[in-house]
């Protein structure tokens, strides 16, 4: 059933059980003025059933009301806001089902609470145009729940991977190759691949590829890596095996105008990560690695070389695998984007597993603690890139205790550079319990500082530190408020 018909179910349910309300009448009682059984005057005024003309009519006369007032599509009075909500299509967009939720239920306990529920509605909506957030926010977000839902791990994607190697019988102990995926994508799915088209389209420069469905042609920008071309073909695969439809044509996600497009630009990136980076010869290589008993970013950036992976490939493969194979289960993910004509640093990705950790992205421009390995890693790359070098990138791993909580994490980054006027960092974090210490034998090593770290400088109440990009501001006005209230009690308990 298309998203409209089932408004109109839903609209007509509201509008039937707002009239039945207003009446004062009973299941028992409507039953027996129609002729309806209670149990299908409760499926109707969920949204499940849509009567025919004819009982529309029985229960217009029983409700006072007129056919085509029930038959229009808009609500009144105090449901009015959750008719124009449905109308939006928004509740529809929304994957409700992945989370094993019925968009019925949803509309039911809006109804039973209209004026309340409605009001804290288009409180959210205010909200969102206050922070300019666009329906696409909410489709990535949605996104990001449902993949720590799950912990970032999708078994059904994993099995459709190695079914995939099996059959075209994909070598899984060495890096893949642009002429193995080019000549699946040729032969298999019946591609053409323009290897350097993109470059003949100015305005397509920033994209890495465009897919012509009507053609079948794939279009490739010049100035890719090696890597960089068969991820790219890797995802093409991964959207054709898949069978994912309504998809993205472009590389990147230019437009999000449904749920399903974000998903399966997942679900293609995914396959494609699983299909570069061996899910049983990467656990092995994560054992080694954990079991050494020295911090090692050489290691550590092994662990992407060997299958001539990119950072953020490597860092996604290990949100996937670590939280499955190695029950590690309370881990972080973030971005961090240096604009550097500005000096200005921004959390563009997150992704939080087993909870919501404590460095996560804010939106009210103020400044991240300059003590998190991802920023002071991203200084020194400026500070390399000003002395003339040139690094690829730079790697390194800190201790952070979370101040004013007890929280402590083991954080590896690695930051390199970006595009034009901008670096980049990724780093992950791993909540470090007496079970992680076991796991991971590097992490007594004495390389390890434990460096106090908090989220914002405005924030922040650390009175010595040497590396605030802003003074505690909110602090200060949290304290002012409290001698206010504190004066205020005195004057209050006087006799």
């Amino acid at each position: 059933m298309n998203g409209k018909a089932l408004n109109n179910k839903i609209i007509f349910g509201l509008k039937i059980k707002q009239l039945r309300m207003e009446q004062k009448l009973s299941f028992a009682q409507l039953s027996k003025e129609t002729g309806m059984s209670v149990s299908y005057l409760n499926e109707i005024e969920k949204g499940k059933k849509a009567p025919k003309d004819d009982k529309v009519k029985l229960l217009a006369q029983a409700l006072g009301s007129t056919f085509m007032e029930l038959k229009k599509t808009e609500l009144t009075n105090n449901l009015a806001p959750l008719g124009q909500l449905l109308q939006s299509n928004f509740l529809n967009e929304l994957p409700l089902e992945l989370f094993g939720i019925e968009l019925y239920k949803v509309v039911e306990i809006i109804a039973n609470a209209p004026t309340k529920v409605t009001a804290f509605i288009s409180t959210l909506v205010e909200l969102s145009r206050n922070y300019a957030l666009r329906e696409e926010s909410f489709y990535f977000a949605a996104l990001r729940s449902y993949q720590e839902l799950h912990q970032n791990y999708f078994e059904d994607i994993e099995k459709e991977v190695s079914d995939f190697v099996k059959k075209n019988k994909i070598p899984v102990d060495r890096e893949l190759t642009l002429g193995v995926l080019g000549n699946l994508l040729k032969e298999k799915y019946g591609y053409e691949i323009l290897e350097n088209e993109l470059n003949n389209h100015q305005d397509l420069a920033s994209l890495r590829s465009v897919y012509l469905p009507k053609q079948k042609k794939l279009l490739m920008n010049a100035q890719l890596s090696n890597m960089q071309r068969v991820f790219q073909y890797g995802k093409e695969i991964g959207f054709q095996h898949l069978d994912l439809q309504e998809r993205a044509y472009t590389s990147s996600l230019l437009k999000v105008d449904s749920f399903e497009k974000a998903l399966s630009h997942f679900k293609a990136t995914y396959f494609s990560c699983a299909l570069f980076m061996n899910r049983e010869r990467f656990v092995d290589s994560l054992k080694s690695f954990f079991n050494r008993t020295e911090w090692s970013g050489d290691a550590f950036m092994d662990l992407a070389k060997d299958y001539n992976a990119s950072p953020e490939m490597l860092f996604q493969r290990l949100s996937n695998i670590l939280p499955q194979y190695f029950d590690l289960k309370k881990i972080f993910i973030i971005r961090i984007i240096h604009r550097l004509n500005k000096d200005l640093f921004e959390i563009d990705k997150e992704l939080h597993i087993g909870g919501q950790h404590h460095p996560h992205e804010n939106g009210l421009h103020e400044h991240y603690c300059r003590r998190w390995i991802s920023i002071s890693l991203l200084k020194n790359l400026q500070v390399l890139q000003t002395k003339g070098e040139t690094p690829s990138l730079i790697v390194g791993a800190q201790k952070s205790h979370f101040f004013g909580t007890d929280d402590d994490y083991l954080v590896i980054t690695i930051a390199k550079p970006g595009d034009i006027n901008r670096n980049v960092s990724i780093t992950m974090g791993v909540l470090l319990d007496e079970e992680t210490k076991q796991k991971i034998k590097f992490i007594d090593d004495p390389y390890f500082k434990n460096i106090e770290v908090n989220k914002t400088c405005q924030r922040c109440p650390i009175e010595d530190c040497t590396q605030r990009a802003s003074s505690p501001r909110v602090i200060k006005q949290r304290l002012r408020r409290q001698k206010i209230d504190e004066s205020l009690n005195r004057l209050m308990d006087q006799k």
